[in-house]
């Protein structure tokens, strides 16, 4: 298994911008794929954001599309999500995971896909 440990989330005023840290330990970290995901208060929890193992390939989904950017340092083991031009509908507790079976290219955005997850950084974004 991975650790993961989530860092920088906050309040935010609409507009504005908010990145996100997630450290992993435990396993070779530019193996494996890298995903955010958010739940927000009474809705289920939701793909943002997916970075393959070496980083170069990404997707995200349609509502944060142009606004937000993942990305990884593996020589640090940290993958990051920028968010900008932030809206209340971001408000949510945002968590990254570690889909330890899918390395190379590969994107995945299912829940299932993913082996490990952090406890969660929550961001509030305030109109």
């Amino acid at each position: 298994q991975v650790q993961l440990v989530e860092s920088g989330g906050g309040l935010v005023q609409a507009g504005g911008s908010l990145r996100l840290s997630c450290a992993a330990s435990g396993r070779t970290f530019s193996n494996y794929a890298m995903g955010w995901f958010r739940q927000a208060p009474g809705k289920e929890r939701e793909f943002v954001a997916t970075i393959s193992s070496r980083g170069g390939n990404t997707y995200y989904a349609d509502s944060v599309k142009g606004r937000f950017t993942i990305s990884r340092d593996n020589a640090k083991n940290t993958v990051y999500l920028q968010m900008n031009s932030l809206s209340p509908e971001d408000t949510a507790v945002y968590y990254c995971a570690a889909s330890l079976r899918v390395g190379g290219r590969s994107t995945p955005t299912g829940s299932v896909a993913y082996d490990s997850w952090g406890q969660g950084t929550q961001v509030t974004v305030s109109s």
